[in-house]
């Protein structure tokens, strides 16, 4: 029995009063390598009354080692592709060399669906209260930090973090699963001892304290130790980063970015951090609190930090201030409050941001959303700079809520939307904490908080238990928050209604327009003066209430904003008379966040390319919609066209409907019109009225998964092009139109399929169309594409190919695709390539098909973004046999869907890269629709 083991049975022995867990690590970093060599006792304490036969590890380092563990999944499923094409030595891996039972071999296997998560199959039945030891030898290939930003910097320093092997909790249950770049491992708390070796040029920082350091020739070793510790982060670099600013109850180790500020100012800044920790979540149990850049990297301070550096909306001090702030709160509560992240996250999400909202309340209480824009010229006007800064809060949790995309507070972490896990979730939390405690009132929740972190500091505690402590602080019925707050994605929607007036009282009906149990406040005024506040409480449907009447002048619900409330547009009613309801028009230059007290339109300035004929369009855009989400939209946007030098433009409405719940989660209807010209001194005008059904699987928001159903009715009228005698088409026609989608779109598998209907007077044809992408292994991707289609009758004249099928460039006579030159024969705008029907690069003998065609286009990579393409396909016409056809060439895909080249190079033509005017036959694939762009944003956050 080796001399270490004999000391960690008797450290063992000796520390029982700390904690019933102790790990105690050995390690030396092999730098140059990247690596880490690892000896490791484990000793854990079986706390529950079950005889364990096996237990698991955790060993998060090895969810780097391949394409398919669940880390890779997840930053696939986000549209991140530096991990599938990271290079094999950039991954990380962990190898086990020993493991073993009171020095006895152990049996254990790595889980197939969570490789980083280890069973070991003990040889001695581990009974209740006893505590197995585990001997561990194992080397540590560390990853990149370009993943998750934990790992080796391409510096060579180390930030790690879950870097070494952990027992999984067990409390009548096993309580593990796998690394998906969430933060969020949970562990029991254990005394920590660690010896680690390291190059003596480098400098290593960890929230454990220094026991001793000792020289040697080329290294030194640090030893370590922490108790009652989860987790233990080390950075190892090679140039000094963190500072300790000490404060005389806590030292803070940070090397956040502080914009030079004053020493002095920092010190100051930290004293009134600790100061505020210490009265409203109590004393810090441990000697140092390590605050690091990556974690302000990974969950900064959202806001307007989109904007670039040079413009600076708030002092200095303040967004440093806060960004430690946030740092601290989050780790203060990681390291004390021991809850399972991955399932009961939302209790610290929402301790943090309600005192992150507090400190702001209490020490800058006037600034603004905006912060130092606000007081300016044409700014100042805008709504937006009327908020203050915790405004935010709500904001960011209605974009969800307002789009039918937020998730319940209880469901597990990694089964939120990246926008909700990063922002949504955690301020809805937030302000779900304000609101309950503007319910209780008497600062029952601050002091309930406090008392129940200290309570429970260090212990395996549960949000339950939270529920059940703050129940017995208070007589008010706070059931609403926990079951439907909380469990539920229920929306908050109350209104007044039915205002009777006597002599001495208001009666009143307030109506909850959502199926929920959730309180309400209601403010009776004198114009702006608060005569009293009252909360209505158990509204199921209407409920009726009687008040004094004391001079009252106004009625109005959630008066202040604490309640996060779906819709505030119905929420007062004047007691003057009913011309004083109307919400007056309010007109605003350029989009606003919503003013609940105004009909608000917007005015934005056109400056668009959106075709050759037209060339640059000058014009105003005329809407009502906000930042926030709407039931109701319009859109008018005439414009003043430089080329055609004419009037055109467009306008739309639309009525969006939402429902919870249901696969089928969005109805939209409406009408939308535009005039715009389709060729030289040509226009064309259309009129359609749509309704679009929106599926989803309402169980896994996550997945990419959608539906769509489009029925609308498109009615166009074109100038007549009297030049072209080969066009014996009628100008105007009117045709019928359904379409389904299905496509589940992610980066390692893309799928997609639609079906196509359409009738009109001389012509009917359905269409059938499916894609599949697949990204292979070892990098190389593959792409199929199949397009049948056949007219149902075509009545159209024989030699007009208006409305037939297109082989390589649809004619597009729905105007549906961003032609830039849709009518253009030469020239490179003629060459613009859209995927559609026939798919063809291309340009043969038979573009077009008036009975039926068959297409099969496919590409494969040959290097990075070059692949090889390939069509083949059958195109038939009436009074011809179906003829057989194909290309081939070079596709060169810098940004797939947005931005690709084409060089063809054998075809029915023959070797057309050897024929003349070969520049002519390149085809190119490119965007420049602002919406269309947007996409690459929403896939990676929605």
């Amino acid at each position: 029995m080796s001399i270490r083991f004999i000391y960690l049975l008797l450290l063992f022995f000796s520390s029982l009063s700390f904690s019933q867990n102790i790990i105690d690590i050995k390690a030396k970093f092999h730098v140059e390598k990247k690596q880490i060599s690892v000896s490791q006792i484990i000793s854990y304490q079986n706390t529950t009354s079950d005889t364990l036969n096996s237990i698991y590890l955790n060993d998060w380092n090895h969810s780097y080692s391949t394409k398919k563990t669940p880390l890779a999944n997840r930053l696939a499923e986000e549209y991140k592709t530096v991990f599938h094409f990271a290079k094999d030595h950039e991954r990380g891996f962990t190898s086990i060399s020993m493991l073993k039972q009171n020095n006895e071999n152990v049996d254990f296997e790595r889980l197939v669906n969570h490789p980083d998560i280890i069973k070991v199959t003990l040889n001695t039945p581990l009974a209740p209260n006893q505590s197995y030891i585990l001997n561990l030898n194992y080397l540590i290939q560390v990853p990149s930090d370009k993943f998750t930003n934990y790992g080796v910097t391409p510096e060579g320093d180390f930030n790690l973090r879950y870097w070494y092997i952990t027992p999984a909790v067990y409390d009548g249950k096993w309580h593990y699963y796998s690394n998906k770049n969430l933060d969020d491992l949970y562990i029991p708390e254990s005394d920590i001892t660690m010896e680690i070796e390291y190059p003596k040029n480098h400098h290593l920082t960890s929230e454990l304290n220094i026991d001793n350091t000792t020289q040697k020739t080329n290294s030194q070793v640090i030893k370590l130790s922490g108790k009652k510790r989860v987790t233990s982060k080390i950075f190892l670099n090679k140039k000094a980063q963190f500072d300790i600013i000490q404060d005389k109850n806590l030292a803070f180790v940070s090397n956040i970015k502080d914009d030079n500020i004053e020493v002095l100012e920092k010190v100051h800044i930290t004293e009134k951090i600790v100061g505020f920790l210490n009265d409203n979540l109590g004393k810090y149990p441990h000697e140092k609190l390590l605050i690091t850049q990556i974690e302000t990297s990974k969950n900064p301070v959202y806001g307007l930090n989109f904007l670039p550096k040079f413009i600076k909306l708030y002092p200095v001090h303040f967004e440093y201030e806060l960004k430690i702030l946030k740092v601290a709160l989050q780790n203060y509560l990681e390291n004390t409050l021991l809850i399972n992240p991955r399932k009961d996250q939302w209790l610290l999400d929402g301790i943090q941001v309600y005192f992150l909202m507090k400190y702001v309340e209490i020490n800058y209480p006037e600034m603004n959303f905006l912060g130092s824009v606000s007081d300016f010229w044409g700014v100042k006007s805008f709504h937006a700079a009327d908020l203050k800064y915790n405004d935010k809060y709500i904001l960011a949790y209605m974009l969800m809520a307002r789009t039918n995309r937020d998730q319940a507070l209880s469901i597990p972490k990694d089964s939120l939307l990246k926008f909700n896990e990063n922002i949504a979730n955690k301020y809805k939390a937030g302000i779900g904490f304000q609101y309950l405690d503007d319910f209780i009132n008497s600062n029952i929740l601050e002091n309930t908080i406090k008392s129940f972190l200290k309570d429970t500091q260090l212990k395996p505690t549960s949000p339950l238990a939270f529920e059940t402590y703050l129940k017995s602080k208070t007589n008010k019925d706070v059931n609403w928050f926990f079951n439907d707050y909380i469990k539920t994605r229920n929306k908050i929607d109350f209104k007044i209604k039915n205002v009777t007036q006597t002599n001495d009282s208001i009666t009143l009906t307030i109506k909850n327009k959502r199926n929920n149990s959730m309180p309400i406040s209601l403010y009776a005024l004198n114009n702006d003066h608060i005569i009293s506040k009252t909360w209505v409480e158990n509204i199921s449907g209407n409920k009726t209430i009687t008040i004094p009447k004391n001079n009252i002048n106004k009625l109005a619900l959630n008066y202040n904003n604490i309640i996060p409330e779906n819709n505030l547009r119905d929420n007062w009613k004047s007691l003057r008379g009913f011309f004083f309801n109307n919400k007056p028009l309010q007109f605003r230059l350029f989009k606003d966040i919503e003013d609940p007290h105004y009909n608000q339109v917007f005015f934005m300035p056109i400056l668009e390319f959106n075709n050759i004929y037209d060339g640059l369009d000058l014009g105003v855009r005329m809407y009502n919609k906000t930042i926030l989400r709407k039931h109701f939209t319009y859109s008018f946007e005439p414009q003043y066209s430089v080329k055609s030098k004419s009037l055109t433009g467009a306008a739309s409405f639309s009525i969006n409907h939402f429902i919870e719940n249901k696969d089928l989660y969005a109805i939209r209807y409406g009408l939308s019109t535009s005039y715009k010209s389709y060729a030289e001194d040509l226009f064309v005008r259309q009129i359609s009225p749509f309704v679009n059904f929106s599926f989803r699987e309402d169980h896994d928001f996550r997945s990419n998964q959608r539906e769509l159903l489009t029925v609308r009715y498109v009615e166009t009228k074109r100038d007549e092009d009297i030049l072209n005698i080969s066009n014996s088409t009628k100008p105007n026609y009117n045709i019928f139109n359904v379409k389904y989608v299905n496509s589940n779109d992610n980066l390692i598998n893309f799928k997609q399929w639609n079906a196509d209907l359409e009738i009109a007077k001389t012509f009917s044809k359905v269409s059938f169309n499916y894609e599949f992408r697949k990204l292979f292994e070892s990098n190389r991707q593959l792409n199929l594409r199949f397009f049948s289609g056949i007219f149902l009758y075509n009545e159209n004249p024989v030699g007009s190919d208006y409305f037939s099928f297109a082989l390589d460039r649809p004619t597009d006579y729905l105007f549906q695709h961003n032609y830039l030159g849709r009518s253009e024969a030469t020239g490179i705008f003629s060459q613009q390539y859209i995927e559609a029907e026939g798919g063809f690069k291309s340009k043969l003998d038979t573009p077009f098909a008036n009975q039926w065609i068959s297409t099969l286009n496919a590409s494969t990579t040959l290097w990075k973004y070059i692949l090889l393409y390939g069509d083949i396909g059958f195109v038939k016409n009436k009074f011809h046999s179906e003829k057989f056809v194909y290309d081939s060439g070079i596709r060169i895909n810098l940004v797939t869907d947005y931005f690709e080249v084409y060089f063809p190079i054998y075809s029915n033509l023959g070797w057309e890269i050897g024929q003349p005017n070969y520049d002519e036959k390149i085809r190119f694939k490119f965007t420049v629709d602002p919406e269309s762009l947007l996409g690459l944003f929403r896939r990676r956050w929605f």
